[in-house]
C-alpha cells in the first residue's frame, strides 16, 4: 500500500507540474520579461500556433492552390525560359521526369503546353497578348500570395500598382534563379565543373557538399520569399530561421512525394493519365501550408515582444493607462530637452522594459490627440521618432490629461446634456478641478528629475 500511495503522490506531483508548465507556456510566458533562449523559443512556438489556427492557414492554402493551378503553365514557362537562358531547360525537364517517372506522360503533356505557350507568346499577332497574359497571371498569383502574407503580418495595405510592377519584377527574377540553382546544382557540377576542376566528383564528400549546396539554395529561396513578398520590413535573421524551417519541410515533403510514386498504381487504375492531378493538388496544398507556416514563424520570431502582457493590456484600467501615457510623454520630453535624437517605439521599449504593443498604441493615441509629432525619415519614408507637439518648456501634466480626456467624439447624443444636466455639471467640475490641480506640474520638472523608467534594472528587462 505504501508503494502504491508513493507512486500516486509522485504521479499527482508530475501532473501538477505538467499543468503548471502548460499554463506557463499558454499564458504565463507573456508576463515573463526575460530574454533567454528558452523563453524566446516558448513565445515563438506559442505565437506561431495561435497565429496558425487563428489565421485560417488551411483556407489560405486552398485558395493559393487554386491560383497556382491556373498559373502553373505560365510559371513553368518563366522557369523554363530562364533555364533556357542558362542552358538548363533540358536538364530541368529531365530532372522532373526522372523524379516523377510514374507520371511521365502527364509531364510530357505539360511541357508541350509550355512550349506552345512560349511560341504563341513570342511570335505572330499573339506576342503582345501573350506577354500581357503571362504577366497578368503571374502578378495575380503573386498578389494573392502577398495578401496572404500581409494577413499574417497584420498589414492592412498592400503594394500600390507601380510598386507591384517594380517589386514583383525583382521577385520574378530572383526566386526562379534560386530554384533553378537548387534543382540544377548537382547536374551543373557534374556536367560542367568536373571538366574544369581536378576533383573526383564521385567521392561521398563531394556528393554531400553538392547536396548541401542544393539544400542551402532551397533555404535561401524561402528566406527571399519571406523578405520580399510581405509589404513590411522583415529582418534577415527572422526570415532565415523561417526559411530553414520551410525549406527543410519542403524537402521532406518532396522526398515523401517522390518515394510514394511507386504506390500510386491504384490512382493510375482509376484516373489513367490524369492520376497525376489529385496527387499534384495535394502536393501543392501541402507546400503552401508549409510556406505559410514558415511565414507565421517569421512573424512570430520578429514580434514576440509585441505580445508581452497581452492579456493584461486588453483589460488595462483607465488609471494605469493614464500613468503610461504620462510616462511616455515624459520620456520623449526628456530626450527632446537633452538634445538627443527623437526616440522610436523600439528604443522606448528597449530602454524601459515596456510591452511593445502598449507603447505603440499609446504613442499612436497621443499623436492623434495632438500631444506628439512624428519625425519622418525622408529617405526611407519611415517614422524616425517622436517629439512633443506642445512647447516642452510649458507642457504640464494638466495639458496631457486635458488632451487625453477630450480626444475623440463627444456630445453626439441628442438632448443628453439637458436630460443629465446634473451629471454633466458634476463631471465638468471634477475634470476642471483635476486640470487645475495639475496645471502647475510641469513635465520638464519630472523629466529632468528622478525618472524611474531610466533606472538600470528597467533597461535590462528587455
Amino acid at each position: 500500500m505504501k508503494i502504491i500511495h508513493h507512486i500516486r503522490r509522485r504521479a499527482m506531483r508530475l501532473y501538477a507540474k505538467a499543468r503548471s508548465f502548460y499554463r506557463y507556456c499558454s499564458d504565463g510566458v507573456w508576463t515573463d520579461m526575460r530574454s533567454t533562449p528558452v523563453v524566446k523559443c516558448i513565445k515563438i512556438l506559442n505565437l506561431s500556433v495561435r497565429t496558425f489556427f487563428n489565421g485560417d492557414i488551411q483556407t489560405k492554402a486552398c485558395a493559393l492552390t487554386y491560383r497556382t493551378i491556373l498559373a502553373i503553365v505560365p510559371a513553368l514557362a518563366i522557369i523554363l525560359a530562364i533555364g533556357r537562358g542558362f542552358g538548363l531547360q533540358d536538364t530541368l525537364e529531365a530532372e522532373l521526369i526522372d523524379k516523377f517517372s510514374t507520371q511521365r506522360e502527364a509531364l510530357v503533356k505539360a511541357f508541350d503546353f509550355v512550349d506552345s505557350y512560349l511560341s504563341q507568346s513570342s511570335g505572330g499577332i499573339f506576342v503582345g497578348i501573350g506577354i500581357a497574359l503571362l504577366l497578368w497571371t503571374l502578378i495575380s498569383i503573386l498578389g494573392s500570395v502577398e495578401h496572404a502574407f500581409n494577413d499574417i503580418w497584420g498589414v492592412k495595405n498592400g503594394r500600390s500598382f507601380w510598386r507591384k510592377l517594380t517589386d514583383y519584377l525583382a521577385i520574378f527574377l530572383i526566386l526562379p534563379v534560386l530554384m533553378i540553382c537548387a534543382n540544377g546544382a548537382a547536374v551543373f557540377v557534374s556536367t560542367n565543373l568536373k571538366q574544369v576542376l581536378p576533383f573526383d566528383f564521385s567521392t561521398p564528400l563531394i556528393k554531400w557538399m553538392i547536396d548541401l549546396a542544393s539544400v542551402i539554395m532551397v533555404w535561401l529561396f524561402f528566406t527571399a520569399v519571406y523578405i520580399l513578398v510581405p509589404n513590411t520590413k522583415v529582418k534577415f535573421k527572422n526570415a532565415l530561421v523561417a526559411g530553414i524551417f520551410a525549406g527543410t519541410g519542403f524537402l521532406i515533403l518532396q522526398w515523401l512525394f517522390i518515394s510514394g510514386q511507386i504506390y500510386v498504381s491504384r490512382y493510375n487504375a482509376i484516373y489513367g493519365s490524369f492520376a497525376f492531378l489529385p496527387l499534384l493538388l495535394i502536393w501543392i496544398q501541402l507546400v503552401w501550408v508549409i510556406c505559410l507556416a514558415g511565414g507565421v514563424i517569421c512573424y512570430a520570431s520578429q514580434n514576440i515582444f509585441h505580445y508581452n502582457f497581452s492579456n493584461e493590456i486588453k483589460s488595462i484600467s483607465v488609471s494605469y493607462r493614464l500613468k503610461i501615457l504620462i510616462a511616455l510623454t515624459t520620456v520623449i520630453v526628456k530626450d527632446y530637452l537633452s538634445g538627443k535624437r527623437p526616440p522610436s517605439v523600439d528604443e522606448i521599449v528597449a530602454r524601459n522594459g515596456m510591452p511593445s504593443r502598449l507603447v505603440a498604441s499609446s504613442v499612436r493615441f497621443m499623436t492623434e490627440a495632438g500631444l506628439l509629432l512624428r519625425v519622418i525619415n525622408d529617405e526611407k519614408k519611415e517614422i524616425y521618432g517622436y517629439v512633443p507637439a506642445i512647447d516642452a518648456q510649458s507642457l504640464t501634466v494638466g495639458d496631457i490629461i486635458s488632451r487625453i480626456r477630450n480626444h475623440g467624439s463627444a456630445d453626439f447624443i441628442p438632448n443628453f446634456r439637458s436630460s443629465f444636466a446634473g451629471v454633466v455639471n458634476v463631471a465638468d467640475k471634477a475634470e476642471l478641478a483635476l486640470f487645475e490641480a495639475m496645471s502647475d506640474t510641469y513635465v520638464k520638472d519630472i523629466a529632468l528629475g528622478d525618472l524611474a523608467c531610466d533606472t538600470p534594472d528597467a533597461s535590462r528587462q528587455n
